[in-house]
Protein backbone atom coordinates (compact mmCIF):
# COMPACT_ATOMS: atom_id res chain seq x y z
CA UNK A 1 0.00 0.00 0.00
CA UNK A 2 1.02 3.79 -0.20
CA UNK A 3 2.90 5.02 2.36
CA UNK A 4 -0.25 6.80 5.00
CA UNK A 5 0.05 10.99 3.37
CA UNK A 6 -0.90 14.24 5.60
CA UNK A 7 -3.05 14.92 3.06
CA UNK A 8 -3.23 18.85 4.67
CA UNK A 9 -1.18 20.63 1.80
CA UNK A 10 -3.12 21.08 -2.26
CA UNK A 11 -0.26 18.99 -3.59
CA UNK A 12 -1.00 15.90 -1.09
CA UNK A 13 -2.92 13.42 -1.98
CA UNK A 14 -5.71 12.73 0.63
CA UNK A 15 -5.47 9.60 2.47
CA UNK A 16 -7.70 6.40 1.03
CA UNK A 17 -9.25 3.64 3.37
CA UNK A 18 -10.79 0.61 2.07
CA UNK A 19 -13.11 -0.91 4.43
CA UNK A 20 -14.36 -4.58 3.45
CA UNK A 21 -16.77 -6.92 5.85
CA UNK A 22 -16.23 -10.41 5.44
CA UNK A 23 -17.59 -14.03 6.76
CA UNK A 24 -15.88 -16.98 5.31
CA UNK A 25 -14.19 -15.22 2.41
CA UNK A 26 -11.07 -16.71 1.90
CA UNK A 27 -11.94 -17.48 -1.82
CA UNK A 28 -12.77 -14.37 -2.84
CA UNK A 29 -10.94 -11.88 -0.67
CA UNK A 30 -7.17 -12.40 -2.21
CA UNK A 31 -8.67 -10.74 -5.26
CA UNK A 32 -10.21 -7.59 -3.37
CA UNK A 33 -6.99 -7.03 -1.91
CA UNK A 34 -5.20 -7.49 -4.44
CA UNK A 35 -7.19 -5.04 -6.28
CA UNK A 36 -6.66 -2.16 -3.47
CA UNK A 37 -3.43 -2.61 -2.47
CA UNK A 38 -1.75 -0.37 -5.09
CA UNK A 39 -3.70 2.94 -4.34
CA UNK A 40 -5.01 2.87 -1.23
CA UNK A 41 -3.28 3.56 2.13
CA UNK A 42 -5.09 1.69 4.75
CA UNK A 43 -7.41 -1.31 4.49
CA UNK A 44 -9.85 -2.27 7.53
CA UNK A 45 -11.30 -5.40 7.10
CA UNK A 46 -14.22 -6.08 9.93
CA UNK A 47 -14.83 -10.24 10.14
CA UNK A 48 -18.00 -11.79 11.10
CA UNK A 49 -16.75 -14.70 13.18
CA UNK A 50 -15.45 -16.78 9.72
CA UNK A 51 -14.10 -19.78 10.64
CA UNK A 52 -11.92 -20.23 7.68
CA UNK A 53 -8.47 -18.13 7.06
CA UNK A 54 -10.18 -15.11 6.10
CA UNK A 55 -8.43 -12.97 8.55
CA UNK A 56 -5.08 -14.73 8.17
CA UNK A 57 -5.45 -13.51 4.34
CA UNK A 58 -6.61 -10.18 5.55
CA UNK A 59 -3.70 -9.91 7.62
CA UNK A 60 -1.08 -11.01 5.03
CA UNK A 61 -2.09 -8.10 2.85
CA UNK A 62 -1.45 -5.73 5.74
CA UNK A 63 -5.47 -5.06 6.55
CA UNK A 64 -6.16 -4.16 10.01
CA UNK A 65 -8.47 -6.80 10.86
CA UNK A 66 -11.33 -6.22 13.77
CA UNK A 67 -14.17 -8.32 14.96
CA UNK A 68 -17.77 -8.29 14.71
CA UNK A 69 -20.89 -10.26 15.84
CA UNK A 70 -22.40 -12.03 12.94
CA UNK A 71 -26.03 -10.69 13.01
CA UNK A 72 -27.00 -12.45 9.59
CA UNK A 73 -26.48 -9.19 7.50
CA UNK A 74 -23.37 -6.72 6.98
CA UNK A 75 -24.43 -3.16 7.22
CA UNK A 76 -23.77 -3.58 10.91
CA UNK A 77 -20.54 -4.79 10.20
CA UNK A 78 -20.20 -1.63 7.60
CA UNK A 79 -20.82 1.13 9.61
CA UNK A 80 -18.50 -0.54 12.44
CA UNK A 81 -15.69 -0.20 9.86
CA UNK A 82 -15.86 2.92 7.93
CA UNK A 83 -16.17 4.58 12.45
CA UNK A 84 -12.47 2.92 12.39
CA UNK A 85 -11.43 4.04 9.63
CA UNK A 86 -8.68 7.05 9.50
CA UNK A 87 -8.69 7.91 5.87
CA UNK A 88 -9.60 11.17 4.80
CA UNK A 89 -11.84 8.92 1.94
CA UNK A 90 -13.46 6.09 2.32
CA UNK A 91 -14.27 3.66 0.13
CA UNK A 92 -16.66 0.42 1.05
CA UNK A 93 -15.72 -2.60 -0.73
CA UNK A 94 -17.45 -6.19 -0.35
CA UNK A 95 -15.01 -9.11 -0.23
CA UNK A 96 -16.56 -10.81 -3.40
CA UNK A 97 -15.79 -7.35 -5.50
CA UNK A 98 -12.70 -5.81 -7.13
CA UNK A 99 -11.65 -2.36 -8.01
CA UNK A 100 -10.61 -2.23 -11.78
CA UNK A 101 -7.20 0.06 -12.46
CA UNK A 102 -8.78 2.42 -14.26
CA UNK A 103 -11.38 3.50 -11.72
CA UNK A 104 -9.05 3.38 -8.83
CA UNK A 105 -7.08 6.06 -10.65
CA UNK A 106 -10.29 7.98 -11.10
CA UNK A 107 -11.80 7.71 -7.87
CA UNK A 108 -7.97 8.71 -6.73
CA UNK A 109 -7.89 12.22 -8.91
CA UNK A 110 -11.74 12.85 -7.33
CA UNK A 111 -10.05 13.07 -4.34
CA UNK A 112 -7.12 14.58 -4.76
CA UNK A 113 -8.76 17.42 -6.92
CA UNK A 114 -11.72 18.12 -4.71
CA UNK A 115 -14.65 16.98 -7.11
CA UNK A 116 -17.37 15.80 -5.09
CA UNK A 117 -18.17 14.60 -1.23
CA UNK A 118 -19.68 11.11 -2.45
CA UNK A 119 -19.34 9.09 -5.77
CA UNK A 120 -22.21 7.18 -6.83
CA UNK A 121 -20.19 4.02 -8.07
CA UNK A 122 -21.74 1.70 -10.35
CA UNK A 123 -20.98 -2.17 -10.13
CA UNK A 124 -20.69 -4.49 -12.97
CA UNK A 125 -22.62 -7.87 -11.56
CA UNK A 126 -21.72 -11.37 -12.58
CA UNK A 127 -24.58 -13.76 -12.20
CA UNK A 128 -24.18 -17.56 -12.47
CA UNK A 129 -21.07 -17.42 -14.39
CA UNK A 130 -21.73 -14.17 -16.56
CA UNK A 131 -22.15 -10.46 -16.27
CA UNK A 132 -25.92 -9.16 -16.64
CA UNK A 133 -26.42 -5.56 -18.24
CA UNK A 134 -29.64 -5.63 -17.35
CA UNK A 135 -32.84 -6.69 -15.22
CA UNK A 136 -32.26 -3.93 -12.61
CA UNK A 137 -28.34 -5.05 -12.03
CA UNK A 138 -26.85 -3.99 -15.04
CA UNK A 139 -24.16 -0.88 -15.00
CA UNK A 140 -26.36 1.61 -15.83
CA UNK A 141 -29.27 0.50 -12.93
CA UNK A 142 -27.14 -0.34 -10.11
CA UNK A 143 -24.98 2.85 -8.56
CA UNK A 144 -24.47 2.97 -5.04
CA UNK A 145 -22.51 5.74 -2.84
CA UNK A 146 -19.23 3.53 -2.59
CA UNK A 147 -16.59 6.10 -2.21
CA UNK A 148 -16.96 9.57 -0.05
CA UNK A 149 -15.30 11.81 1.81
CA UNK A 150 -15.13 10.73 6.05
CA UNK A 151 -18.64 12.34 7.23
CA UNK A 152 -20.64 12.87 4.54
CA UNK A 153 -22.84 9.76 4.65
CA UNK A 154 -25.37 8.94 6.81
CA UNK A 155 -25.98 5.42 8.22
CA UNK A 156 -29.37 3.62 8.99
CA UNK A 157 -30.72 0.15 10.24
CA UNK A 158 -32.54 -0.89 7.21
CA UNK A 159 -30.43 -3.71 4.64
CA UNK A 160 -30.18 -2.72 1.50
CA UNK A 161 -30.42 0.86 2.19
CA UNK A 162 -28.52 1.20 5.50
CA UNK A 163 -25.56 4.23 3.39
CA UNK A 164 -27.47 7.55 2.17
CA UNK A 165 -25.22 10.84 1.38
CA UNK A 166 -25.57 13.36 4.25
CA UNK A 167 -27.65 16.44 3.51
CA UNK A 168 -25.51 18.96 1.07
CA UNK A 169 -22.94 17.10 0.13
CA UNK A 170 -21.59 17.38 -3.28
CA UNK A 171 -22.42 13.92 -5.37
CA UNK A 172 -20.91 12.87 -8.37
CA UNK A 173 -22.12 10.17 -10.46
CA UNK A 174 -20.01 7.82 -12.42
CA UNK A 175 -20.53 7.29 -16.10
CA UNK A 176 -21.72 3.02 -16.64
CA UNK A 177 -18.72 2.29 -18.35
CA UNK A 178 -16.77 -0.96 -17.52
CA UNK A 179 -13.40 0.41 -16.32
CA UNK A 180 -15.23 2.35 -14.13
CA UNK A 181 -17.55 -0.05 -12.53
CA UNK A 182 -17.30 -1.97 -9.30
CA UNK A 183 -16.58 -5.38 -10.85
CA UNK A 184 -18.59 -8.29 -8.24
CA UNK A 185 -18.78 -11.59 -8.59
CA UNK A 186 -22.00 -12.60 -6.95
CA UNK A 187 -23.66 -15.82 -6.36
CA UNK A 188 -22.57 -18.83 -8.25
CA UNK A 189 -25.57 -21.19 -8.06
CA UNK A 190 -29.40 -20.63 -7.34
CA UNK A 191 -28.80 -22.45 -3.95
CA UNK A 192 -26.37 -19.85 -2.93
CA UNK A 193 -29.35 -17.18 -3.95
CA UNK A 194 -32.23 -18.69 -2.46
CA UNK A 195 -30.10 -19.26 1.09
CA UNK A 196 -29.28 -15.40 1.19
CA UNK A 197 -32.91 -14.84 0.26
CA UNK A 198 -34.35 -16.97 3.34
CA UNK A 199 -32.02 -15.04 5.16
CA UNK A 200 -32.91 -11.92 3.82
CA UNK A 201 -36.05 -11.73 4.33
CA UNK A 202 -36.55 -12.75 7.28
CA UNK A 203 -34.13 -9.72 8.41
CA UNK A 204 -36.18 -7.66 6.14
CA UNK A 205 -39.81 -8.77 7.76
CA UNK A 206 -38.94 -8.31 11.06
CA UNK A 207 -37.49 -4.53 10.36
CA UNK A 208 -40.51 -4.26 8.62
CA UNK A 209 -42.93 -5.05 11.87
CA UNK A 210 -40.51 -3.16 14.10
CA UNK A 211 -41.40 0.28 11.69
CA UNK A 212 -45.18 -1.15 11.70
CA UNK A 213 -45.54 -1.75 8.72
CA UNK A 214 -48.74 -3.79 7.12
CA UNK A 215 -48.95 -5.15 4.07
CA UNK A 216 -52.41 -6.86 2.52
CA UNK A 217 -52.53 -10.25 0.99
CA UNK A 218 -53.60 -8.36 -2.71
CA UNK A 219 -50.56 -6.08 -1.81
CA UNK A 220 -48.51 -9.19 -1.23
CA UNK A 221 -49.60 -10.51 -5.04
CA UNK A 222 -49.09 -6.86 -6.17
CA UNK A 223 -45.61 -5.96 -5.11
CA UNK A 224 -44.39 -9.32 -5.80
CA UNK A 225 -45.99 -9.09 -9.95
CA UNK A 226 -44.64 -5.55 -10.23
CA UNK A 227 -41.60 -6.55 -9.31
CA UNK A 228 -40.92 -9.36 -11.96
CA UNK A 229 -42.69 -6.87 -14.71
CA UNK A 230 -40.42 -3.82 -13.32
CA UNK A 231 -37.37 -6.24 -13.64
CA UNK A 232 -38.10 -8.52 -16.20
CA UNK A 233 -40.08 -5.77 -18.73
CA UNK A 234 -39.33 -2.52 -17.63
CA UNK A 235 -35.33 -3.26 -17.31
CA UNK A 236 -35.15 -5.75 -20.03
CA UNK A 237 -34.06 -8.77 -17.60
CA UNK A 238 -35.22 -10.31 -21.11
CA UNK A 239 -32.12 -9.47 -22.79
CA UNK A 240 -29.87 -11.19 -20.37
CA UNK A 241 -31.98 -14.62 -21.53
CA UNK A 242 -32.48 -17.46 -19.47
CA UNK A 243 -30.09 -15.42 -16.26
CA UNK A 244 -32.79 -12.39 -16.17
CA UNK A 245 -36.06 -14.58 -15.98
CA UNK A 246 -34.58 -16.46 -13.13
CA UNK A 247 -33.50 -13.69 -11.64
CA UNK A 248 -36.98 -11.27 -12.44
CA UNK A 249 -38.67 -14.05 -10.88
CA UNK A 250 -36.78 -15.20 -8.09
CA UNK A 251 -36.95 -11.65 -7.04
CA UNK A 252 -40.47 -11.26 -7.17
CA UNK A 253 -40.44 -14.33 -4.47
CA UNK A 254 -38.57 -12.44 -2.58
CA UNK A 255 -40.99 -9.58 -2.43
CA UNK A 256 -43.96 -12.57 -1.45
CA UNK A 257 -41.43 -14.24 0.64
CA UNK A 258 -40.84 -11.20 2.96
CA UNK A 259 -44.83 -10.73 2.89
CA UNK A 260 -45.14 -14.18 3.93
CA UNK A 261 -42.33 -13.84 6.65
CA UNK A 262 -44.26 -10.54 8.24
CA UNK A 263 -47.57 -11.75 7.99
CA UNK A 264 -46.25 -14.87 10.66
CA UNK A 265 -44.95 -12.10 12.87
CA UNK A 266 -48.03 -10.51 12.97
CA UNK A 267 -49.96 -13.71 13.67
CA UNK A 268 -47.04 -14.43 16.36
CA UNK A 269 -47.07 -18.15 14.25
CA UNK A 270 -43.52 -18.89 14.92
CA UNK A 271 -42.04 -22.17 13.95
CA UNK A 272 -42.65 -23.15 18.53
CA UNK A 273 -46.19 -22.12 18.05
CA UNK A 274 -46.99 -24.04 15.11
CA UNK A 275 -45.54 -27.06 16.58
CA UNK A 276 -47.28 -26.70 19.63
CA UNK A 277 -50.43 -26.41 17.71
CA UNK A 278 -49.99 -28.78 15.96
CA UNK A 279 -49.38 -31.63 18.78
CA UNK A 280 -52.65 -30.29 20.44
CA UNK A 281 -54.49 -31.28 17.09
CA UNK A 282 -52.76 -34.40 17.09
CA UNK A 283 -53.73 -35.30 20.85
CA UNK A 284 -57.03 -34.33 20.06
CA UNK A 285 -57.79 -36.16 17.61
CA UNK A 286 -56.19 -39.51 18.78
CA UNK A 287 -58.12 -38.91 22.16
CA UNK A 288 -61.37 -38.94 20.07
CA UNK A 289 -60.54 -42.28 18.51
CA UNK A 290 -60.14 -43.94 22.01
CA UNK A 291 -56.56 -43.30 22.32
CA UNK A 292 -55.55 -43.04 25.56
CA UNK A 293 -51.97 -41.10 25.50
CA UNK A 294 -49.04 -42.37 24.99
CA UNK A 295 -48.11 -46.12 26.58
CA UNK A 296 -45.20 -46.66 28.28
CA UNK A 297 -42.74 -48.73 26.31
CA UNK A 298 -42.13 -52.08 26.91
CA UNK A 299 -39.20 -52.38 24.77
CA UNK A 300 -36.23 -54.19 26.87
CA UNK A 301 -32.54 -53.41 26.52
CA UNK A 302 -30.78 -55.19 23.21
CA UNK A 303 -29.33 -58.38 24.51
CA UNK A 304 -26.27 -58.09 25.73
CA UNK A 305 -23.17 -60.27 24.76
CA UNK A 306 -23.86 -62.36 28.38
CA UNK A 307 -27.61 -62.82 27.20
CA UNK A 308 -28.75 -60.43 29.81
CA UNK A 309 -31.51 -58.38 28.58
CA UNK A 310 -32.95 -61.77 26.54
CA UNK A 311 -36.58 -61.90 26.14
CA UNK A 312 -37.43 -65.41 26.98
CA UNK A 313 -39.42 -67.09 24.30
CA UNK A 314 -43.28 -67.86 25.91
Amino acid sequence: MPELQGGGSSSARPTISAVINTFNEAANLPYALRSLRPWVDEIVVVDMESTDATTEIARSFGATVLSHPNVGFADPAREFAVSHATGEWILVLDADELVPPTLGRRLTSVARANEADVVLIPRLNYLLGAPLRHTGWGPGQNRHPRFFRKGHMQFSDAIHAFMAPASGSRVLELPAEDALCIVHFNYLDAAQFIDRLNRYTAIEARQALERGKRLSRMGAVARSGWEFVRRFVVYQGFRDGWRGFYLAGLMAFYRLATAAKLAELEAGMGPDVAASLFQAEAERLLAASGDKGVIESTIVDAPSASGEGIVPDP
